[in-house]
């Protein structure tokens, strides 16, 4: 190797090292506010529809045109989200308030409880001897789901230093991805060692499948989540807000997410002998809100888009777990360009692919 080839592959390595030490330190100066810059990227992405809309009509620079869309988005979202929440809050206390001393009421009546329960029901004696842990149990989960919305709902609608500086921190954000997004997303790709039409394969499918997902979930989620917590409201249990809004949460996790809350309180209803409300419930929330998902999704994210359940299961823990409450969306749109990576990857080797699965065969 000549000593002028060898200087420069020095440089680049260099440079290489140096970019990657230099990006992660600046990583672990903005780790804080991640969170607020990944909601902003989230809703600038959802609304740059209406920001192009808003630019053409008013035929004005792209500074007016993405603060009139901050703006929107703070009127149709922010507050509404931030009265809400207030609902919320309110609601998840009650639930607190109100569930812990009924459950405590139901384990010290255990007799009581045993005679409301009726004997033609086919899992009663199954079930009447573990009564007990199963109240408990599901008192113990509602007080710590009720105090964690209490948690969350009250440090947002309180405006506490740190919500108010991420809520600064988003819009500004969202204002600087409005204007610069695009260009932003193309200084990264002409960033990465790939082909032109590569690059547009990457940006366009994974923006495509990322945000059909979003527009997905979050639809799928109001729907589930209102339906649930109007049937909630109609047999009698306290709180329908707040466990509407923990069913749309849930329905994120496909299959389970919603059962995991009306089936706990169907038994509850019917150990305490509310038996046609427990049916009831059953009846509408397995028959009505467990068949939204596959009513709705195909629609909204279509064949082409539509990922595993499994993968959208495994994305939503793992990503909870790895980025906490903003993880049951960022999993699963790490999972969407995971497999728009991977769809890139078999095309790039189809030769290859194709012949090993010739040889093969």
């Amino acid at each position: 190797m000549k000593e002028g080839e060898r200087r420069s592959r020095v440089q680049r390595i260099f440079v290489a090292v140096l970019m990657v030490g230099i990006s992660l330190l600046l990583g672990a100066i903005v780790a804080d506010f991640i969170t607020p810059l990944f909601l902003a990227a989230i809703v600038s992405g959802l609304m740059t529809p209406i920001y192009r809309r808003i630019r053409f009509v008013l035929r004005r620079g792209e500074t007016v045109a993405s603060l009139a869309t901050v703006l929107i988005a703070v009127m149709i979202i922010v507050l509404p989200l931030s009265a809400f929440l207030g609902v919320l809050a309110n609601e998840a206390r009650q639930v607190v308030e109100v569930v812990v001393p009924l459950v405590q009421k139901q384990l010290d009546d255990g007799g009581d409880l045993r005679d409301r329960v009726p004997r033609w029901l086919p899992f009663r004696e199954y079930v009447m001897p573990y009564r007990s842990q199963i109240v408990e149990k599901i008192g113990e989960l509602t007080g710590k789901a009720g105090s964690a919305a209490v948690k969350i709902a009250t440090s947002a609608t309180q405006g506490t230093a740190m919500f108010v500086l991420d809520l600064f921190v988003m819009l500004y954000a969202m204002f600087f991805f409005l204007i610069h997004g695009r260009a932003l997303i193309q200084m990264v790709l002409d960033s990465v060692p790939l082909a032109h039409e590569d690059q547009r394969l990457m940006f366009n499918k994974g923006l495509s499948v990322t945000r059909a997902m979003l527009k997905g979930s979050l639809v799928i989620g109001v729907v589930q989540g209102g339906l649930g917590g109007l049937a909630f409201w109609a047999v009698g249990i306290e709180g329908s807000v707040f466990w509407g809004t923990l069913m749309a949460v849930l329905s994120l996790l496909p299959g389970v997410g919603v059962a995991l809350i009306w089936i706990p309180a169907a038994v509850y209803l019917g150990l305490a002998g509310k038996v046609g409300a427990a049916v009831g419930l059953t009846i509408w929330c397995a028959g009505v809100v467990g068949t939204v998902d596959n009513v709705l999704r195909p629609r909204l994210v279509g064949a082409d888009t539509k990922m595993p359940d499994l993968l959208i299961l495994l994305s939503t823990l793992g990503g909870l777990s790895f980025f906490g409450a903003v993880g049951l969306i960022a999993g699963p749109i790490v999972a969407a360009l995971f497999m728009t990576v991977w769809d890139m990857y078999r095309s790039a080797f189809a030769d290859v692919l194709g012949d090993a699965s010739a040889t093969a065969d």
